[in-house]
């Protein structure tokens, strides 16, 4: 008898999942254990697992299609065998709140559930059916649309409540006419020709998650701001001559190559362990201070920015602390973090400096106490010790602070601390 195959839940804020990839095609031979698809969570994108032996008889739902958590995807059976019926799951309807109203706090909010779809009357056949003049469109029949230049208000959309899908945009001939209401309306002042691409990007259940998050931070959390200058020369020499020594040797012989992000990661954990105040949170009716530093930090990808986290990292090496955040940065690239790799920081470290951004200040991760934001190392005249303007190497780095958990004085002993750390680095490697 097959067995259906459901959307599952790949993380404690998932309530629909994207189909990004299928893995195994209709009559191919399943084992329990294969990975049959992927899917795009509000976090990251993960394989969904086999648990039966035969033959993936049926796949419900196609690329770019959402479906909810238990929703059904696919059947696995015997060769021949007839796939049940499966009623299409799609996303529970939940009226949006305004992004000024503050949302119940967790470690990463769920992704807003899609609009409700009207209420269908019974019409003659018109244009493709809209809300408040938007389309309704699948994320997948708006990209390709998008690619062929076809105005998604000349297609009559043939899915649930009049929705555009895929095979209506494939469908639609090159030429054909517009409706009779478009024609006769009245022609429009003559446009610049576009110099520039012009994109309609469907909002992904990551760009939701985070978008919701921050929201949420920005909105629950009082930030303040601090800001120190560094002498960034010692840092730079330090790595230099680590590299210089290192780099060129193979991994077997202790071989490696450190950045700025890898030396300002472990001064950061390196610093809470003389301002423990900074490792705390905000858990609603108490404060909790951290036994250990889960240090988070920021990885630009395609469709967003994630944070996996270096556990207990004031007890690890500066060579450990490179290593691991290789890992998690080629990880994060590929999708493949794991929400337990990306859940639990207390302290998050952002770094633009590779960018020439001199100084920012970042929202805070929920529900850290502290995000640090790591400028580049500039050139510029500064005064040294003797009163003599010479050239220096200045570090700008910033601090937001959640007022609820810490002060000011908090964050600016950690700042200090920090400071002193990186003005002397070899501090880190004792």
């Amino acid at each position: 008898m097959a067995t259906l195959i459901d959307m599952p839940k790949l993380s404690d804020t998932m309530t629909v999942g994207t189909l990004v990839k299928w893995l195994k095609n209709e009559g191919d031979p399943v084992a329990s254990g294969d990975m049959i698809a992927e899917v795009e969570t509000d976090k990251a994108t993960m394989e969904v697992e086999c648990f039966d032996d035969g033959v993936l008889i049926k796949q419900y739902c196609g690329v770019g299609d959402e479906v909810a958590v238990g929703g059904a995807i696919a059947a696995v059976g015997e060769a021949g065998e007839e796939a049940p019926e499966a009623e299409k799951s799609t996303p529970a309807v939940v009226t949006p709140e305004p992004e000024a109203t503050p949302v119940a706090e967790a470690p990463m909010p769920a992704p807003a559930a899609p609009e409700p779809a009207p209420e269908i009357v019974p019409e003659p056949v018109a244009a493709a059916t809209t809300t408040a003049n938007r389309i309704k469109a699948s994320p997948l029949a708006k990209k390709i649309a998008a690619e062929k230049g076809i105005d998604l208000a000349t297609i009559h959309g043939s899915g649930p409540s009049g929705r555009i899908v895929k095979a209506d945009v494939e469908n639609v001939q090159p030429g054909a006419a517009a409706p009779a209401a478009a024609q006769a309306t009245s022609p429009e002042p003559v446009e610049a020709a576009a110099t520039l691409e012009a994109l309609e990007i469907p909002v992904s259940n990551m760009r939701k998650s985070i978008g919701k998050a921050l929201v949420a931070s920005k909105t629950q959390a009082p930030h303040f701001y601090l800001q120190i200058e560094v002498n960034g020369a010692p840092l730079a020499a330090l790595r230099k001559e680590l590299n210089t020594k290192l780099a060129n040797l193979p991994p077997e012989h202790g071989g490696t190559k450190f950045s700025v992000n890898d030396l300002t990661l472990k001064a950061a954990a390196e610093a809470v362990r003389r301002v423990p105040a900074i490792n705390r949170s905000w858990e609603g009716d108490s404060i909790k201070q951290h036994p250990n530093v889960h240090l988070a930090f920021g990885v630009a990808i395609d469709d967003g920015l994630v944070t996996p986290v270096i556990r207990a990292a004031e007890t690890k090496g500066l060579r450990e602390i490179g290593a691991e955040a290789k890992v998690l940065i080629k990880k994060a690239r590929s999708k493949k973090l794991t929400p337990n790799e990306m859940s639990g920081s207390t302290l998050t470290v952002t770094n633009l400096g590779m960018f020439g951004i001199s100084d920012f200040y970042g929202i805070i991760n929920p529900n850290n106490a502290a995000i640090l934001s790591i400028g580049a190392t500039i050139k510029k005249p500064v005064v040294n010790e003797n009163d003599e303007i010479v050239v220096g190497q200045v570090m700008k780095i910033g601090l937001s602070g959640d007022h609820r958990t810490i002060d000011g004085a908090v964050g600016a002993q950690y700042l200090q601390a920090l400071k002193e750390i990186l003005e002397s680095p070899s501090i880190m490697l004792v």
